[in-house]
């Protein structure tokens, strides 16, 4: 994975690219997506998502 910053965690990689107002946005987004779940049938914080309205149970 590339290296960012503290600053602008996960949506360091577009760099100056995009403006700032829709990087926040973007990273909002990005970390919310990327968030692990938790299961509705175990229980467990397990669900990742894998694409567009598919999850995953990791145990």
């Amino acid at each position: 994975m590339a290296k960012r910053t503290k600053k602008v965690g996960i949506v360091g990689k577009y760099g100056t690219c995009y403006g700032a107002s829709l990087r926040k946005m973007v990273k909002k987004i990005e970390i919310s997506q990327h968030a692990k779940y938790t299961c509705s049938f175990c229980g467990k914080t397990k669900m990742k998502r894998r694409a567009v309205g598919i999850w995953h149970c990791g145990s």
